[in-house]
This record gives structure tokens, C-alpha cells and sequence, in this order.
């Protein structure tokens, strides 16, 4: 089956329609709620409105969050560029406009891409319409998502949560929250599953806001819960423990979420650079793409560096979902997506505040803002680190217990 990396025709238009947004919606705000942190847009709710008429009519697919799912045989005959390939090139163009606005639309959460991975059908029009968060991360870890302790046991038909979240995106203003708990610490990570939790529930809290240094726009909460019910039909995939599958039903949402990640990195940096060769155009550098970098000004050279970097960090994530259009596992493509995306993204709109000197670092552009909000996308879904943990061991076909 042939790879083919060109922007697929038919997906041209959701692409233009969403740099449209980007460019006349997001944009003209960006500065505003970058200021009034935890203020929620309302100018997204119209947004929202039109991207749940276009999944409605069918006439925009992978206008929502999409998710990796690979049930049935592949045709090896057919190459596909479906919801994910959609989504990636969509969600680059909205970051062109805004990362924090961007992660702020209703209904359009990393939570509604793991539901869109891994629930059943009844659960998928049971939570349809609904406006997922992901509460992953705890006090007692980051990046290592084997470490969940928050715990879920089944009692009579519910199962009932303890435990704590931390850096919940879009924790206080969504429907409802996937939660990763375990339903067996001694079983180690094949008893970590997934919940759907529906803001409500007695049990759970919202404990307060983080400030942060970007994506001022979307809230990030620290969710608790205490003695929370939640019906077993909320658990997605199977309530079995399978220790020979191990982690791989829970990591199966990351390598959907990932290349969105990926993707946000990619289109603020590009906001970067597009800004960025005007504004050294107007001060007489001139960028010639026919002629040798050596032979050029050093910022010049400097520019021509980070847009390479950027075109290989592009390429890396529409493979990855691609691969998922066409039901290819691609755990390591999604990692690799994700470090290089991630890492060329704080590089590239950091060293653009540089190249534009005292333009850059004030707040008469928003070159600053993008370097700000470009760094959470190095740390979120895990960490620059990790991801090259991840990469390593699918490399070498080394286990995590055996390379750490």
C-alpha cells in the first residue's frame, strides 16, 4: 500500500474552512483571553455549533474529534485518507489561530478522542454530544501513566472511584471526564482502564484552576474523587484484566491523540514562521530559496533551519495518521510524531521571538504567545522524554521493564 503525504483533495476545503476561522475568528480574540485566564469564550460556541452541523449533515468528515479504530480486515487495495488524516490537518490550521482556544472547543476534548478509540457502539451513541476531558495524571506522577493509584472497584452494578487528578484540560468546563484508575494495583498496568465520569456525580470535585505560563484560553482544572459511583456500562473496553495484553487497551488512545498534539505543534509554529519571514522582509532580509543557506544572512540561514525542521515534523504526522485511516498499527509513528512535532515547535516559535529581536519578545505581535503555548505541547501526552523512551523500545523491540 502506497503512502501518499500531499494534502488530499478532498479535504482541501475543511482545510481553507478552517484556516478561515483561524484567521478571522481565533486571531482577533487570541490576545483577549490570553489575558482574562479561566474567562470562558463564548465566541466558541458558535464554532461549535457549526462544526456539530457539518458532522450532522456529513459534509465534513473528521470536522470533530476523531479516534484510531481499527475493527474489521484492511484492504490493502484502497488507501485511505479518512478522519484522522481530517482531523490533524484541521487542528493545525485552528492552532494556527489560537493553541488555548483551540483546545477550549465544546465538545471537542482529548476525552472525546478516547471515547471515539476505544468505546462500544452503544457507549459511542450513549456519550455522543457530550464534551469529554481526560484526567490522567496524579500528584505522585507525570509522564508515567503505569503509575495511576487512583483506584475503581466494583461494587453490586457501580464501580466506585477514589483518587486524584491533576492538569485536567477543559476539567471544569466539560460534560464529563475519562478517567484512568485501576482496578488492581498488584496486577500492575493491565488493570489500568477507563471511565466515563459525568460532571454531577456526587463524589467528584473540581478543586481549583491552574495558572499557567501558555494556553491561558483553556482551563486546566485539579479534579478529586471521593467514594464517586459510576455505572459499570461506563468502563470502556473490557472489564477483564488481561495481563498478557498489558497496558496496550489503555496506551491504544495515545497513539490517536498524539498526532493531534503533534499537529497543534505544527500549525503554531507555522503562525510563527508565516509572521516571522514578513516581519524580516520588512527589515531588508530577504529568504532565497534557490540559493545556498551559507551564501545567505545568518538570520536568513537561521530561517531556512527551522523551516526544514518544521517540513519533517509535518511529514512525520500526517504519516502517523495516515497509517491510523488505514488501520496500520502506528504506536511508534504517533511517538515519533509527537517528539519531533513537540520538540521543533518550542525550537522554532522561541527562536522566532529571536530572530525578531525586541519585536518578538513584546506584545505587539504574538510571537510571544506562541512560544509560550508551544511549550505545553512538548510536555502534554507525554513528555519529549518519553516519547523517545517509547521510540527506543519499538526500535530495539525491548519491553518497558526492560529498557526504562
Amino acid at each position: 500500500m502506497a503512502i501518499n503525504l500531499e494534502i488530499p483533495k478532498k479535504h482541501r476545503a475543511l482545510i481553507d474552512q478552517a484556516h478561515q476561522v483561524a484567521m478571522n475568528m481565533l486571531r482577533p480574540i487570541s490576545r483577549k483571553y490570553d489575558i482574562a485566564e479561566h474567562e470562558y469564550p463564548k465566541e466558541l460556541d458558535l464554532l461549535a455549533a457549526m462544526i456539530d452541523g457539518l458532522e450532522e449533515s456529513g459534509a465534513s468528515e473528521g470536522a470533530g474529534a476523531a479516534g484510531v479504530r481499527r475493527e474489521g480486515i484492511a484492504d490493502d487495495k484502497t488507501v485511505k485518507n479518512g478522519a484522522n488524516m481530517a482531523s490533524v490537518t484541521s487542528i493545525a490550521e485552528m492552532c494556527w489561530g489560537d493553541v488555548g482556544l483551540m483546545l477550549s472547543f465544546p465538545r471537542q476534548g482529548l476525552g472525546n478522542s478516547a471515547i471515539a478509540s476505544v468505546a462500544n457502539d452503544e457507549q459511542l451513541a450513549r456519550f455522543k454530544g457530550k464534551w469529554a476531558s481526560m484526567a490522567i495524571t496524579e500528584p505522585s506522577f507525570g509522564s508515567d501513566s503505569a503509575a495511576v493509584s487512583t483506584t475503581a472497584v466494583l461494587d453490586g452494578d457501580e464501580y466506585v472511584i477514589n483518587g486524584e487528578k491533576i492538569f485536567v484540560t477543559s476539567g471544569e468546563r466539560s460534560d464529563c471526564v475519562v478517567v484512568w484508575a485501576t482496578l488492581d494495583k498488584s496486577l500492575g498496568r493491565a488493570a489500568i482502564k477507563s471511565f466515563v465520569v459525568e460532571k454531577g456525580t456526587p463524589g467528584m470535585k473540581v478543586e481549583r484552576l491552574e495558572e499557567k505560563l501558555g494556553i491561558r484560553a483553556s482551563d486546566t482544572a485539579v479534579i478529586t474523587f471521593t467514594d464517586c459511583r459510576v455505572p459499570k456500562e461506563n468502563l470502556m473496553g473490557s472489564p477483564e484484566v488481561n495481563v498478557e495484553q498489558g497496558f496496550a487497551g489503555a496506551m491504544a488512545t495515545f497513539d490517536n491523540t498524539r498526532p493531534l498534539v503533534a499537529a497543534m505543534a505544527i500549525g503554531c509554529a507555522q503562525a510563527s514562521l508565516d509572521l516571522t519571514r514578513d516581519l524580516l522582509k520588512d527589515a531588508g532580509v530577504e529568504i532565497d530559496y534557490d540559493k545556498p543557506a551559507n551564501l545567505q544572512s545568518a538570520a536568513a540561514a537561521r530561517f531556512l533551519q527551522l523551516e526544514a525542521d518544521w517540513e519533517g515534523a509535518r511529514l512525520l504526522t500526517l504519516q502517523a495518521a495516515w497509517m491510523a485511516d488505514n488501520r496500520k498499527p502506528n504506536s511508534l509513528e504517533a511517538s515519533m510524531a509527537k517528539a519531533k512535532a513537540g520538540r521543533v515547535g518550542s525550537d522554532v516559535t522561541l527562536s522566532c521571538v529571536e530572530l525578531c529581536s525586541s519585536v518578538g519578545y513584546s506584545e505587539a505581535e504574538l510571537l510571544e504567545k506562541w512560544a509560550r503555548d508551544s511549550k505545553i505541547l512538548d510536555i502534554f501526552e507525554g513528555t519529549q522524554q518519553i516519547q523517545q523512551l517509547i521510540v527506543a523500545r519499538r526500535v530495539l523491540g525491548l519491553s518497558s521493564a526492560e529498557l526504562k
